[in-house]
């Protein structure tokens, strides 16, 4: 009996040894289990087959096209040649298109059309390869409609916008190897067709687009028609040749920036005194190069990082304009302002019994106003950034070059320093033909002899040989110039006597003390 028991409870020992060591086993192995992931694994081939049986059910397959890329800091080239190419289906009355955008085209009684949002095309490439083409947007993520975006962005808050390409599985080498690339091309050649040569200025602020929403640009345009061409500019014709030359050899020169391994851009300075011509020779060499135009203002640039968005928003064949740039911000004297406020601010540490005065009313502006730096503008120019897209021009215009720091305007920045000064005799000559439509007069002797002893600008030579009524002719404007110059000589010699005298009146006090 008593051996019988004993037996008993060792075997309930046992058992109880057994369970525990299944249990440690189980919890050892589950947790292995656990490490690999096994119901991810499982998932991964249950996906597998559903992917297979959908096939079976739905043969297409889609490609996206989004509208923009890097983060939606550009609009995609892809998407724009898309939304190209798909223009001749979307005229396709067979298409079946019922709303449609129209935006303005290169022939002023004509629309570029493009399918508006949920709308369906259908393309067929070559003959047997039938796809299907789908626009649609979304809105904007709520991470990106908060401003938290790192470009803080106008495209972050507006609609996402895409196209879908919807094809047969059967089609999926032709499509992706063929097809896709012939859209681009055809893209690209449709867009050079339709394309009109715009101006555009940046956008101060945020700004709300025309159908109540946020607008998806820092950019904002109108068509650029400006009449002047080099054919009109009034300037040297040695000069003007050289100039044009450097333009061809710039847009001619893609492989050779790749070769010597430099950015596909150019920089002009254009100085001068006002009324020289420094935005018609802007017109003029975007008319020659049918670049399109970005004029920037600065003092509507709130950042550095605000002026690198609006350089990677820019196209190629594009002409970057910043005007008055000694006007613009404080980029003159930033090094030696900074010595003066350092030095300042030394001196007012030093005083520590006077009370520290509140900031003055321009501090308060500064605050407010644009924080562009120099160092800013000069990563703008030839920065990494700067070698994001090419075939571009960067211009510069100021009155005073001497004001300007010379870090800016050095050779590989600024590469071309052009000169816009007063009107000398040949280019008197070229205005005369063009306004009067004369090779020659008798007056044209006491023009030049004029033109040596003062100055005037181009725009008030062309003013002057304008006919104003319905008598003038080329007599009555040459003695019209003739007159103005002569008054200018005199006023010049007035003034110079005066100063003379005024000289010659400091020196007699000082003789006398």
């Amino acid at each position: 009996m008593e051996a019988s028991q004993a037996a008993s409870a060792w075997s309930s020992v046992n058992s109880g040894i057994v369970l525990s060591l299944a249990a440690v086993l189980w919890t050892v192995v589950w947790n292995s289990l656990q490490s690999l992931q096994l119901h991810h694994l499982v998932g991964r081939h249950l996906a597998r087959h559903a992917r297979r049986l959908a096939a079976v059910v739905d043969p297409y397959l889609t490609v996206t096209v989004a509208e923009h890329d890097g983060g939606r800091m550009k609009r995609s080239d892809a998407y724009r040649e898309v939304q190209a190419y798909l223009h001749r289906a979307t005229c396709d009355a067979s298409a079946g298109v019922r709303h449609l955008r129209a935006e303005p085209a290169k022939n002023p009684d004509a629309f570029v059309l493009s399918m508006a949002d949920r709308e369906e095309v259908a393309d067929v490439f070559r003959g047997g390869v039938t796809v299907w083409w789908l626009a649609y947007s979304t809105p904007p993520r709520e991470d990106d409609a908060g401003g938290g975006f790192y470009w803080g962005g106008r495209a972050a808050r507006a609609d996402r916008r895409f196209y879908r390409l919807s094809f047969l599985e059967r089609d999926r080498d032709v499509v992706l190897g063929e097809y896709l690339p012939h859209v681009r091309r055809e893209g690209r050649a449709a867009m050079v067709r339709n394309r009109q040569r715009k101006l555009f200025t940046n956008l101060a602020g945020d700004t709300w687009g025309d159908d109540g929403g946020w607008c998806e640009s820092v950019w904002s345009h109108v068509v650029f028609e400006h009449p002047k061409t080099f054919d009109t500019l009034a300037m040297d014709p040695a000069r003007k040749k050289d100039i044009m030359d450097d333009l061809d050899a710039f847009r001619n020169g893609k492989e050779y920036y790749a070769r010597v391994g430099r950015a596909w851009k150019r920089g002009y300075l254009l100085h001068g005194p006002p009324g020289t011509g420094k935005s018609t020779m802007i017109a003029a060499m975007a008319n020659y190069l049918d670049y399109d135009i970005y004029d920037i203002e600065l003092t509507s640039v709130r950042t550095n990082t605000d002026l690198r968005k609006l350089f990677i928003e820019t196209t190629s064949k594009s002409i970057i304009v910043i005007e008055d740039i000694d006007c613009s911000l404080d980029l003159t004297g930033k090094r030696k302002n900074k010595k003066k406020k350092d030095a300042a601010a030394a001196k007012n540490d030093t005083d520590g019994d006077k009370k520290e005065s509140p900031p003055s009313e321009e501090e308060e502006k500064d605050k407010e106003g644009s924080k562009v730096t120099l160092s800013g503008v000069l990563n703008f120019i030839d920065g990494l950034w700067s070698a994001c897209g090419g075939e571009r021009i960067i211009v510069f215009t100021t009155n005073h070059v001497e004001k300007l720091d010379p870090a800016l305007i050095r050779r590989g920045r600024m590469d071309k320093h052009i000169e816009m000064s007063y009107c000398g005799f040949e280019a008197f000559k070229f205005l005369a033909k063009v306004y009067l439509g004369i090779d020659a007069h008798h007056l044209f002797d006491a023009v030049r002899a004029l033109l040596r002893d003062v100055d005037m600008t181009p725009a008030d030579v062309a003013e002057n040989l304008t006919p104003k009524a319905a008598g003038d002719n080329a007599d009555t404007c040459l003695a019209e110039l003739v007159k103005e110059l002569e008054k200018a000589k005199a006023d010049k010699a007035q003034a110079k006597g005066k100063a003379a005298a005024a000289e010659e009146e400091v020196d007699g006090d000082d003789d006398e003390e």
